[in-house]
């Protein structure tokens, strides 16, 4: 009974919320692009919530709506699983109760508190939604993601794409459930939400459906760009030591998802790679030697890493100076500027904390955002590094 009292608070708001917020998205996207003399229209894209997401995320959706953005794509990681988020235990709804929220209330109560919190503030304005490994750490599973998210899986846009696909991709129906992997043609791009959530992902049918897709788009005059998004990074990136490469499947698949996409822009599709999984900001992640290398068979595709949305943060992979294109302990996301020949401009914009403050909500005291700031992690953690060697470079070798 007493995880039962944790799950009520709130839990009727956020489901309306969810179903109500997908009723209006399309009229929102639409107005976007319609409000848009110049024909350019932009999204915004960011993953890795957990630990500090509560306090991050609000202000990521105010800026976006300033940014007068279509939509925002979640990369995965919504909370930490293996242990209680430190914005929940601060959260002063629970101040009131004795005892505190246990780990399993908060097991009982994670995924609807991120719903709350963090998909709430968007509003009416489309929220796509990609899973990472900590949605896969037990007692989560894929199915219970699937069940907890299905109005956001559900979505206009992705339910029509699903019943376009039945004819589209020939032999490859895949049924109109909804999946932790879809894609949707919004004014000719193509967004892909691929799932590597788990070491052994991609598997044997994702990749199948993949190429179908990637097929269908090289094929369809409409359709001008390609943006990729998923959690871990594709094998041989600037992030390999947090990327698919911890397996054997994962570094073949992601090395066949590679192939597939550098087929596609040698075709003369727009191609962009965005991922999340490491806790920072980096662009050209796959503006590397090994796919500088005629001999592997690429070509370098534009990458980015954004695991920027209030996860614990990482210090940049070793050997790489921050700048630019580099950032360490920051807080924000990725905006895509399509134009109108589908190319596609992408800028991180970064978040301080008197924009965390101006959007903190009820449950949150001041000192919580400043230490969300200040100490996640501590700097000390920060000033160690990765190794330096590459982790696709050491499984190759085994």
């Amino acid at each position: 009974m007493r995880s039962v009292r944790w799950l009520r608070l709130g839990i009727s708001a956020t489901l309306l919320s969810l179903f109500s917020a997908s009723g209006c998205a399309q009229q929102h996207a639409q107005t976007v692009k319609k409000n848009n003399p110049s024909g350019t229209w932009s999204f915004a894209v960011s993953g890795d919530s957990r630990n500090c997401g509560n306090i991050v995320m609000p202000a990521i959706a105010a800026d976006v709506r300033k940014q007068n953005a279509a939509f925002y794509w979640h990369l995965g990681d919504l909370r930490a699983i293996y242990k209680v988020d430190e914005d929940y235990a601060s959260e002063q709804r629970f101040k009131a109760f004795s005892p505190p929220p246990s780990i399993n209330d908060y097991l009982h109560t994670a995924w609807n508190d991120f719903s709350q919190h963090q998909v709430q503030p968007f509003g009416d304005m489309p929220f796509f939604l990609g899973i990472g490994n900590h949605e896969t750490i037990a007692p989560k599973t894929r199915d219970q993601f699937l069940i907890e998210f299905q109005p956001l899986l559900s979505r206009p846009e992705l339910n029509e794409q699903r019943k376009a696909d039945t004819t589209l991709l020939a032999g490859m129906d895949r049924g109109l459930a909804p999946r932790t992997y879809y894609h949707w043609i919004e004014h000719g791009v193509d967004f892909i939400n691929l799932d590597n959530a788990t070491n052994d992902a991609f598997d044997v049918a994702q990749v199948a459906w993949f190429n179908a897709v990637v097929d269908a788009d090289i094929a369809n005059s409409k359709v001008s760009a390609i943006v990729v998004g998923m959690h871990e990074s594709l094998p041989y990136s600037l992030s390999d030591s947090h990327s698919m490469c911890g397996s054997t499947s994962g570094r073949e698949s992601g090395l066949k998802a590679y192939a597939k996409l550098v087929e596609a822009q040698s075709k003369h599709k727009h191609v962009y790679v965005l991922s999340s999984h490491s806790h920072y900001y980096l662009a050209h992640i796959y503006d590397t030697p090994h796919w500088r290398d005629p001999q592997n068979g690429g070509g370098v595709l534009p990458g980015w890493v954004v695991g920027t949305a209030g996860a614990e943060r990482y210090p940049l992979p070793a050997g790489v100076e921050p700048g630019n294109d580099a950032k360490e302990h920051v807080y924000g996301y990725l905006l895509g500027t399509v134009e109108r020949n589908g190319e596609i401009r992408f800028a991180f914009h970064e978040l301080n904390e008197a924009e965390l403050q101006a959007t903190r909500g009820p449950d949150y005291l001041p000192e919580t955002v400043s230490f969300c700031v200040a100490k996640n992690p501590d700097p000390e953690k920060l000033r160690a590094k990765r190794p330096s060697e590459s982790t696709c470079e050491t499984a190759a070798r085994e």
